[in-house]
């Protein structure tokens, strides 16, 4: 599992650490990964590190100061490098070693400053460091605009310059770096966007900082940890022990989406499918799923769900729709001790009237920011900037787990690490995904998980579903594996093929 923290939990371990050490011992840690990290991208540019051109990045701060002293380090291996000063002040051993290298510091003007990041080969961004908030001041910002058009590679000295660490928050100009070299461990910040998606990739450097590090703010599983999660069947199993799934989705305007509820919960290894919705959804998955067990719902019935039979975890909600009879759905099914799991158009019924999430049964919301927004009645840009900090908020306020989908999904519970999830790709980004989302959350709420790994170990094979359709079979094996990042040589994808890779990607696992 990766873990991740906050600057002030950071800080506090690096204090702590410090005070056993000899003064500059942690710099010079980080200083010397950092270099380590760099001299392959020259290498690969150049063919080697002696003649390549860096350009340093340097603010007042101790982000200036690592920049420097690797850029020592790759000065006294034959690189050409110059400091651009951008800050009040520069971090004065730092600078001394550098030129006792060989290298160059210039004080920033807009002109010269331009050129130079346009000839490096590599630049180093060490403006600031994890105690920034808010927008950059100049001329931080200038520089991270010229950085935008640098022909060569760009690389973070902890955190990008303008992400804040703690959070991801991204507030004005913000450096987009082809990767980050991180100390000690892992920020927020470089796992939940807006700011994951600044960082490219993320390299850590060990600096000693384990045995001073709190419980974790952030978490991200592996594959491991999902595959040592996830339910598997036993010689004695039967369908019911490996779990029976109710799922209530699907009207006559959105068919389609109790389709794909359906076949996310069969393709992630439900014991058995008890699907329930009007006429037409229920024709369509048996059609699609004969797999499932289906009841057509009498509408205006006091108790609609009663002819159902027996499930262990409730799904309701996607594309239900917002009507009375809906709403009577919903009500039915969150008046139950079981799990539910509430999606879509159930969010809606449970924003109108959150009386309804008074229950004594766990719940699993899998809402976007726009649902989220409505159900915490805030805007939705605001939920999007500070999405770590909304989940939170949610989970606390409604007294559920939250699963708040988007380019970072995120897992919420009250008192535990908020999860990050590590998997996925653009192409996601498709209607009807959300939809196999849930049926595969629903599978292994009935499967016995509880709702914090139910969700987390969802989302991550939803993500790594994706990555291998979007691959193609060719690719699967080799290409797609948790932790591979980006649309590259991927293919668009529908709904429905995620949910059918799903056997391929627990296969992986």
């Amino acid at each position: 599992m990766r873990t991740a923290y906050t600057s002030d939990q950071i800080r506090a371990a690096e204090l702590a650490l410090m005070a056993r050490l000899p003064e500059g011992t942690l710099m010079g840690r980080a200083a010397a990964g950092l270099a380590a990290a760099c001299a392959p991208v020259l290498a690969e540019r150049r063919g080697r590190v002696y003649g390549s051109r860096v350009v340093l990045l340097v603010g007042s701060g101790d982000n200036g100061g690592d920049a420097l002293y690797a850029g020592a380090r790759l000065a006294r291996r034959g690189a050409r490098v110059d400091a651009i000063l951008a800050g009040s002040r520069a971090h004065q051993e730092g600078l001394a070693a550098l030129r006792a290298a060989g290298g160059r510091a210039v004080e920033f003007a807009p002109g010269p400053a331009r050129e130079l990041i346009g000839a490096a080969d590599l630049v180093l961004d060490g403006l600031v460091g994890i105690g920034s908030t808010g927008a950059l001041r100049e001329p931080y910002g200038t520089l991270a605009g010229f950085t935008a058009d640098a022909p060569g590679v760009v690389i973070a000295v902890d955190v990008p310059s303008g992400v804040d660490a703690s959070s991801g928050r991204v507030d004005g100009p913000v450096v987009r770096a082809q990767a980050t070299v991180t100390f000690g461990a892992y920020k927020n910040g470089l796992l939940v966007d807006p700011g994951a998606s600044f960082c490219g990739a993320v390299e850590l450097v060990d600096i000693g900082l384990g045995p001073y590090l709190p419980d974790p703010d952030v978490a991200a599983l592996t594959g491991d940890d999902v595959a040592d999660l996830l339910p598997k069947p036993a010689p004695e199993s039967d369908k019911y022990r490996r779990g029976v799934i109710g799922i209530a989705a699907g009207s006559d305007t959105f068919a389609g989406a109790a389709v794909l509820a359906a076949g996310g919960a069969v393709r992630a290894g439900a014991g058995m499918v008890r699907f329930a919705s009007f006429e037409e959804p229920v024709r369509l998955v048996r059609a699609r799923w004969p797999e499932a067990v289906t009841t057509v719902l009498t509408p205006g019935a006091e108790r609609p769900l009663d002819d159902v039979g027996r499930v262990q975890a409730w799904v309701v909600g996607p594309g239900l729709g917002t009507g009375r009879e809906a709403h009577a759905i919903v009500r039915e099914i969150l008046a139950t001790d079981l799990p539910v799991l509430v999606d879509a158009d159930g969010l809606t019924h449970v924003a109108a009237d959150r009386s309804l999430l008074r229950r004594s049964g766990p719940t699993l919301l899998t809402p976007h920011a726009g649902e989220l927004a409505r159900l915490l009645d805030v805007p939705r840009e605001r939920i999007e900037a500070r999405r770590i900090e909304h989940a939170r908020r949610a989970a606390a306020e409604l007294g559920a787990t939250v699963l708040l989908k988007g380019s970072t999904t995120l897992v919420a519970e009250e008192d535990r690490p908020v999860r990050v999830n590590s998997t996925g790709t653009p192409w996601l980004a498709t209607g009807g995904t959300g939809d196999v989302l849930s049926g595969i959350a629903g599978a292994l709420l009935a499967g016995g998980l509880n709702c914090y790994d139910a969700a987390s170990c969802a989302a991550y094979l939803h993500g790594l579903a994706a990555r291998i359709a979007a691959a193609g079979p060719d690719r699967a094996a080799g290409g797609s594996g948790p932790g591979d990042s980006g649309p590259g040589g991927e293919a668009p994808i529908a709904a429905l093929d995620v949910a059918e890779a799903l056997p391929e990607a627990v296969r992986a696992l």
